[in-house]
């Protein structure tokens, strides 16, 4: 006679493995909320440094006034220090009829996060210099206090990123 062994998980064993998967979830879903976090601040801050030399660039190479400023709609600056919306950026088109902004690229911005700019944009002259002086722009996770980038823009239109607040 031959015996027939059924194989398979008791419900003891499926419980216990159960049990140790909820451990091990209540000890990692904290930590990679932080880095869901941070990537978000990363991304959020390459974006907008790729938009501030996309702005230069376009200023050195039409030989004109070009910018970054904050939009909620993407098709108009406004001017509001609070650039979590998004910022658009834009160049300046000369003509017989005179000069008129062109929006080069919009960027909507990272859900909660916080993005604090000038209100009035930055603006590049046509050798890529800052009108207006130096400035700052701030980047942080709108739920929690840490990470925090700041972007300092120099008057000679150089950028540098910085993991503090500003």
């Amino acid at each position: 006679m031959k015996s027939c062994r059924v194989r398979g998980f008791t419900l003891v064993e499926l419980m216990i493995t159960v049990a140790v998967l909820t451990v091990l979830l209540a000890i990692g879903v904290p930590s990679f909320r932080s880095v869901l976090r941070s990537d978000r601040v990363a991304s959020s801050s390459n974006e907008l440094l790729a938009s501030l030399a996309l702005a230069r660039s376009e200023a050195i190479k039409r030989a004109g006034e070009a910018g970054v400023c904050a939009s909620t709609d993407g098709s108009r600056c406004t001017e509001s220090q609070d650039w979590s919306l998004g910022w658009l950026v834009w160049r300046e088109n000369k003509s017989t009829a005179g000069a008129s902004a062109t929006v080069v690229q919009f960027i909507q911005a990272k859900p909660n996060m916080r993005v604090a700019g000038p209100g009035q944009g930055i603006e590049f002259s046509a050798q890529g210099r800052l009108e207006g002086g130096a400035t700052t722009i701030q980047l942080a996770p709108a739920d929690a206090s840490a990470p925090n980038r700041c972007i300092a823009l120099a008057v000679t239109g150089q950028s540098r990123l910085t993991k503090d607040a500003c």
